[in-house]
């Protein structure tokens, strides 16, 4: 950094350099500094931070999102109309529900949420044609 120095009457400012900064070598151990200007004492030995941890933090839950996995139906953007026809934007959700559904291959009932589309499909076809279709491996759930 460069000190302003003025000489005489000119009215152009010139810079010269500062002389180095000498600190006793006690001074460079504790690491701190004094300034020339105010004589203030700049220290940065500061103790280090320790992590706030609370014990009570509620643990992450994974939000179900509202689509359906077998058919890939999500939710539709649509407006809200009133009767002076003013229209306001809202979401029309699919209507997906939980259900338990026997899986012949498996020998068991798979819990599954899945839209009613996918349900009357599933009745159709059959659960293994619609999950391979899907991409879905049923013997992880």
């Amino acid at each position: 950094m460069a000190t302003l120095a003025t000489f005489g009457s000119s009215s152009a400012p010139r810079f010269s350099k500062p002389e180095a900064l000498k600190a006793s070598p006690s001074l460079q151990f504790l690491g701190s500094l004094s300034s020339q200007l105010s004589g203030i004492k700049i220290s940065y030995n500061l103790p280090p931070l320790k992590p706030v941890s609370s014990p009570f933090s509620p643990a992450l839950q994974p939000v179900a999102r509202r689509i359906c996995p077998f058919t890939g139906k999500k939710a539709n953007k649509a407006n809200h109309v009133s009767f002076s026809n003013h229209k306001t934007k809202r979401l029309q959700f699919v209507n997906l529900q939980y259900k338990k559904v026997w899986w012949e291959a498996g020998k068991r009932y798979v819990k599954l949420r899945l839209s009613t589309k996918a349900l009357k499909t599933i009745e159709k076809n059959g659960l293994d044609a619609v999950a391979k279709k899907a991409g879905i491996d049923l013997r992880k759930e």
